[in-house]
């Protein structure tokens, strides 16, 4: 599994604005989504959720706007592991249109896990700690995606 497609779906008329694009908000939306079903393949599922009391929370994201995503475009999100420890998850997400090669979109997220009695900082299960290794070994040779790291910034001025 180079890939992980973690979400797919149709841009829908309400996500598109007077551009004709699809409007900042929903990208996110749409990594969000993708976040909740990569959830699901570590055991993260709302039943486990209510049975565990945690959860994962979004520390700081960073979203890269690369290309058009029009109308009725059919497109998925393919997830990287970064790297994790046994709190933190660091994850990439890239946009692509169904099949294709070319990045839309890039979204780098780090995420807590939590233990929402607190809420604080908790480890990992066990069992999501192993589900956690097997994605990140199936997935060693592909190469880092190009849009992680990067920081907002003017160049200094002269």
């Amino acid at each position: 599994m180079p890939h992980l497609t973690t979400y797919q779906t149709r841009i829908i008329p309400d996500w598109v604005d007077y551009n004709g694009h699809l409007r900042d908000a929903f990208y996110l939306l749409i990594f969000s989504y993708a976040t909740d079903a990569l959830m699901d393949r570590l055991g993260m599922d709302s039943n486990n959720r209510e049975a565990s009391g945690n959860s994962l929370f979004t520390l700081e994201l960073h979203l890269n706007y690369l290309h058009e995503v029009k109308l009725d475009t059919d497109v998925e999100v393919r997830t990287q592991i970064i790297g994790h420890d046994s709190k933190r998850l660091h994850l990439y997400h890239s946009l692509h249109k169904v099949g294709e090669d070319q990045e839309l979109a890039g979204n780098e997220q780090m995420l807590l896990h939590v233990d929402l009695a607190g809420p604080r900082s908790a480890p990992f299960s066990a069992d999501t700690l192993s589900r956690l290794q097997a994605i990140v070994a199936e997935q060693t040779d592909l190469p880092a995606p190009a849009y992680i790291g990067r920081v907002i910034a003017l160049p200094p001025a002269r």
